[in-house]
């Protein structure tokens, strides 16, 4: 993952869902091209710090097992 620090950080910033993952983590998910989500766990020490536990590349989405926490909200085209 080396080669994806940018979306790695991207998709903490700004993805596409959160799910609360185990022992209070988060797992940011973002969609990356036509198949796969970037999936990264990380904990939120305070509202400025924390860090990144890790990160990998999914195809499936396990959101009837996990907790949806938040969900970015879709644009309406006119």
């Amino acid at each position: 993952m080396a080669g994806f620090y940018d979306d790695v950080l991207q998709t903490v910033e700004e993805p596409d869902f959160i799910l609360s993952g185990y022992q209070g983590a988060l797992i940011a998910l973002k969609k990356f091209d036509e198949r796969r989500f970037l999936a990264v766990i990380y904990k939120e020490v305070s509202e400025a710090d924390g860090f990144i536990i890790t990160a990998y590349f999914t195809r499936k989405l396990k959101l009837e097992r996990e907790v949806l926490v938040w969900q970015r909200q879709q644009l309406k085209k006119q």
